[in-house]
C-alpha cells in the first residue's frame, strides 16, 4: 500500500542504477557460466554434502565447549580456605595478608574489602573468608580482568596458613556466585562409600593438567573434644547433665544474655570466658557448675575427654548422601574440558555403588547442551512441516534442508578458526542461521517449480530460477551478513552468536548457490498439470 502512494512512475533509470547495474549484470552473467560449468559435473554436490557433514563431525569434536564466555564485569574474587577448626582470629590475621596482597597486585583497583564468616541464615563456616576487588570500568585501565585473574592464580599460593583461589563471576548466573566452574558430585550409599573413595578421587584430580584449585565440601578433619559424664558422680552431686551442658554453653558458645542501654545507645550482653581460659581443653577446670547442696565443683572432676576428628558437615543431593568437588580450569580450558576430565577420573577410580552428578554452573552447561539438540531437531523439523505443507511436496522441503549441513559447517569452521568455543550464544546463532540460510534454497525451489509449468526441462528449469534469483539472494545474504557483523566484532560473550552467523551465510550462501540446484536436478520430479494426474489416479483405482 505504501509503495503505491510513495513510488514514482520514472521513465528513466536513477543515476545509482546506471552506475551499478553493470557490475550486477556481469556478477549474473558469471554466475551464470560457472553453474552451466558445474552442472556438467552436477554429481560435486553429493560429495560437497558428505564432506560437510564429515566436517561437522571432526571440527565439532575439536571446538572446545562451555556454557557462556566470561565477560569483563570489573569483578574478581579471592575465596580462602582456612584449616577446619581455625578460629575467627585465625582467619583475621590471614584475611588481613589476603587484603593487603589483593591492594599492591591488582592494577586498576577501584576498591577491596574482606568477608568474613558470612551468613543469611545458619552459621556459616568461620574457616570461609572472601577478598572481594572492584576493578575500574574497562575504558579506565590498561589491564583486563582476565589478567588480573592470571595474576591472582600465580600468585594465589603464597600463602602458606590457608588455601586460596580465585573466581571471576560466571556471565550466566549471580555476579555473586561463590563456587568454582567444575562441580563435580559423588553420591554414596553412606558416608563410609564416599570417605573411602573420596581421597583417591581428589588425588587424580589434583594430579590433572585440565583442572586446578581442586577442593572438596566433605572434609572429615574437624577436630572435636569428645566428653564423657561420670553420670554417678554426677549423681551424687546432684548435678544433672542438662546443667553440665548449660555450663559448658553459657562459657564457651558466646551466647547473648540479653542488651542494655547506655548514652542511649543499646549494646549486646555476651558471656564467654576469656580467651586465654578456653583455648586448651584443660581449662575445663575453670568451668563450675553447682551442686545440690548449693556448693560449687569444678567440670573437669565430673567429665574425661578425648580429642577425635569428625566431618564437618555430611551433605545430601538428591537425597543421597553426596561429596561436591570443586575445581578451576587452567588456562585455555573451558568447563566442558573440566567436566570431561571429571568424567574420566571417575571412570578410573570410582566403584560402580558410587554414582556421579553435576551442579552448580557445570549442571548449567551440561542441560544447556543438551537441549541444543532438541531445539536443533525440533526446528528442523517443523521447518519440513512447514514448508511441506506450502509446496505440497514431501521432496522439495527434503531438498531445501540440505542447506542446513552446510550452514552448520560454516558456523563450526568461524569458531574453530577464531578460537572461539561453542556456547549457548552460537547455540543460539545456529538454530537462527537454519532459518536464515534455507531462505535461499526456497527461492530456487519456488522459481523452478513455477519455471516448469511453463514447459521447461527439469535442468533448465532449475539454472534459470537460480540465475533469475541469484540478485534477491545476495542481496538478502549480504544484508544479513552486515547487520550482524556489528555482533561479531564485540567484545562480549555474544560475539559467537555473530560469528556463527556471519560465518554460516559466507560458507553455505556460496555452496547453496550450485549445491542446490544440482540436487534438485535429481531429486525434483516433471511437471504434471492436475488434469493429468486425475486421470492417472482414475486409471490406479480401476486397475
Amino acid at each position: 500500500m505504501m509503495s503505491a502512494y510513495l513510488l514514482k512512475r520514472n521513465t528513466k533509470a536513477n543515476w545509482l542504477y546506471r552506475t551499478t547495474e553493470h557490475f550486477f549484470v556481469a556478477l549474473n552473467n558469471g554466475y551464470e557460466r560457472s553453474l552451466n560449468w558445474f552442472m556438467r559435473f552436477r554429481w560435486l554436490a553429493f560429495v560437497a554434502l558428505v564432506v560437510t557433514i564429515g566436517l561437522i563431525y571432526v571440527v565439532g569434536r575439536s571446538l572446545p565447549s562451555e556454557l557462556a564466555p566470561l565477560e569483563d564485569r570489573s569483578q574478581l574474587t579471592l575465596v580462602v580456605v582456612g584449616p577446619e577448626g581455625s578460629s575467627y582470629e585465625y582467619m583475621e590475621k590471614y584475611m588481613s595478608e589476603v587484603a593487603q596482597f589483593s591492594a599492591d597486585s591488582t592494577q586498576g583497583l577501584f576498591q577491596t574489602y574482606t568477608i568474613l564468616a558470612l551468613t543469611f541464615g545458619p552459621p556459616a563456616p568461620v574457616n570461609i573468608a572472601f577478598q572481594n576487588s572492584f576493578l575500574l570500568k574497562p575504558n579506565e585501565r590498561n589491564i583486563s580482568q582476565a589478567e588480573v585473574y592470571n595474576t591472582y592464580a600465580r600468585n594465589s599460593q603464597q600463602f602458606r596458613g590457608v588455601m586460596a583461589f580465585p573466581l571471576q563471576p560466571p556471565t550466566i548466573g549471580s555476579r555473586f556466585g561463590r563456587t568454582q566452574p567444575v562441580q563435580y558430585v559423588l553420591q554414596g550409599v553412606n558416608l563410609a562409600a564416599i570417605t573411602q573413595v573420596l581421597p583417591k578421587f581428589m588425588e587424580e584430580a589434583r594430579k590433572s593438567e585440565t583442572l586446578r584449585f581442586v577442593d572438596s565440601d566433605l572434609k572429615v578433619n574437624k577436630p572435636e573434644l569428645v566428653l564423657k559424664i561420670d553420670r554417678d558422680k554426677a549423681a551424687e552431686l546432684g548435678i544433672s547433665t542438662a546443667e553440665i551442658a548449660r555450663s559448658l554453653q553459657l562459657g564457651l558458645s558466646g551466647q547473648r544474655y540479653g542488651y542494655f542501654i547506655y548514652n542511649d545507645r543499646q549494646y549486646e550482653v555476651i558471656g564467654q570466658l576469656q580467651k586465654q581460659d578456653r583455648d586448651n581443653p584443660y581449662d575445663l577446670k575453670s568451668i563450675y557448675v553447682r551442686t545440690r547442696s548449693g556448693s560449687v565443683v569444678s567440670l573437669d572432676n565430673l567429665v574425661t575427654f578425648r580429642e577425635s576428628i569428625s566431618p564437618a558437615a555430611i551433605y545430601r543431593y538428591d537425597q543421597a548422601i553426596s561429596a561436591t568437588i570443586s575445581a578451576g580450569l587452567a588456562p585455555g580450558k573451558t568447563i566442558g574440558d573440566g567436566v570431561e576430565e571429571m568424567n574420566r577420573i571417575a571412570r578410573k577410580v570410582l566403584p560402580p555403588t558410587v554414582k556421579t552428578s553435576l551442579a552448580g554452573e557445570s549442571r548449567d552447561f551440561s542441560e544447556s547442551s543438551s537441549s541444543l539438540l532438541f531445539a536443533l531437531i525440533f526446528a528442523l523439523v517443523l521447518i519440513y512441516l512447514v514448508l511441506a505443507a506450502q509446496f505440497e511436496s514431501l521432496v522439495d522441503p527434503f531438498i531445501i534442508l540440505l542447506t542446513v549441513p552446510m550452514a552448520m559447517t560454516g558456523a563450526l569452521l568461524s569458531l574453530y578458526l577464531f578460537g572461539q568455543t561453542l556456547n549457548i550464544f552460537s547455540q543460539i546463532g545456529i538454530i537462527t542461521l537454519i532459518g536464515l540460510i534455507t531462505k535461499n534454497a526456497i527461492l530456487i525451489v519456488e522459481f523452478a517449480n513455477q519455471a516448469k509449468e511453463k514447459g521447461l526441462s527439469i535442468t533448465e528449469s532449475v539454472k534459470a530460477a537460480a540465475v533469475s534469483r541469484f540478485r534477491p539472494i545476495l542481496m538478502t545474504s549480504l544484508a544479513m551478513i552486515f547487520g550482524a557483523i556489528p555482533i561479531a566484532l564485540t567484545e562480549n560473550s555474544r560475539n559467537s552468536l555473530g560469528t556463527v552467523i556471519v560465518g554460516g551465510l559466507l560458507f553455505a550462501g556460496f555452496l547453496t548457490l550450485y549445491v542446490i540446484p544440482a540436487v534438485y536436478s535429481y531429486f525434483a520430479r516433471p511437471y504434471k498439470p492436475l488434469a493429468v494426474e486425475k486421470e492417472e489416479h482414475a486409471e490406479a483405482v480401476v486397475a
